[in-house]
């Protein structure tokens, strides 16, 4: 298969490896050339391209047989957002109606799930984000799913929980800069997926996943915030962090929600494996990692 990774970086990255690896011409786009050497020695050629610039996807090598899209924003702003999670995903569909792939997979957010009581949430409960961010994530999804309708472009949507692993994790960041607090009686429920898992659901959502469909990639345990931090603060001996009313959480990009993200779907029709199951096994090898390289 000849495959393009758009935004291969901290996600896209592994995938390209992997699929390098088994035998696959893998092309990775991201919008400088600074990431080359690193494409190069996982056997990816490095493309450069801004896809919320359409002009610039015309000098793509293409067609593919395989797209996938894990793009990220760096600024993280409303309007970063927008341009490259709606806008930019609008350019790549017009540049595919040409030749569309065989296959399309789009990693999308559980954080278009607004879910504020606690309950457990699936693909088929209500999406009504309540914050502007979240809002345009759901239009992106939108705009692909009538894309799989209209311009035949099989495309599969992933919606990934807090994606954690080498060098990434929030909470755990924070942790260990003794910056975390705990909001209110720190019973607002996180859900995570290491980056290693995801990059493994994308693999098998390229093989396997069904064109028009969405799977939530989310671990199996979603776990109350003092939950985590208290199996930290015994993993490694350190004082949990304090507690603080809920106004006093530091501002988030995303409106607070507190749901429980239900990855039967991904498990029973995709066979999705997963090597961290939970929180422990992910961060307990991430500890590792820290400890090994002297860092922690």
């Amino acid at each position: 298969m000849r495959v393009l990774i758009i935004g291969c970086g901290y996600v896209g990255l592994p995938v390209g490896a992997e699929l390098s690896r088994l035998g696959h011409e893998v092309f990775g786009l991201t919008r400088s050339g600074h990431s080359g050497p690193a494409l190069q020695e996982r056997g990816i050629r490095p493309l450069a391209g801004d896809i919320t610039r359409r002009a610039e996807l015309d000098g793509l090598p293409g067609p593919f047989d395989w797209v996938v899209n894990t793009v990220s924003s760096n600024k993280g702003g409303l309007e970063d957002y927008r341009q490259i999670y709606l806008e930019g995903l609008r350019h790549v569909l017009q540049w595919l109606e040409a030749s569309p792939p065989k296959k399309l997979v789009h990693t999308s957010s559980t954080s278009v799930y607004g879910q504020t009581d606690g309950s457990m949430v699936k693909e088929s409960s209500p999406a009504e984000p309540r914050s502007e961010l979240g809002q345009v994530l759901l239009a992106a999804e939108r705009l692909l799913l009538e894309a799989t309708l209209t311009q035949k472009i099989p495309a599969v949507i992933l919606r990934a929980a807090g994606i954690y692993g080498p060098g990434r994790g929030h909470l755990f960041l924070q942790y260990l800069k003794d910056e975390a607090r705990i909001p209110g009686r720190g019973e607002r429920l996180v859900n995570m997926i290491h980056r290693d898992d995801l990059a493994a659901c994308i693999l098998t959502a390229l093989k396997s996943g069904r064109p028009g469909e969405i799977y939530n990639a989310s671990d199996d345990e979603p776990v109350p915030q003092i939950h985590f931090f208290r199996w930290l603060s015994e993993t490694l001996g350190k004082n949990m962090p304090p507690f603080v009313r809920e106004d006093e959480a530091a501002p988030r990009k995303r409106a607070i929600t507190n749901k429980k993200v239900s990855n039967r779907k991904l498990r029973m029709e995709l066979g999705c494996p997963l090597r961290y199951p939970t929180f422990r096994q992910g961060y307990t090898a991430e500890i590792q990692r820290l400890q090994d390289a002297g860092e922690l």
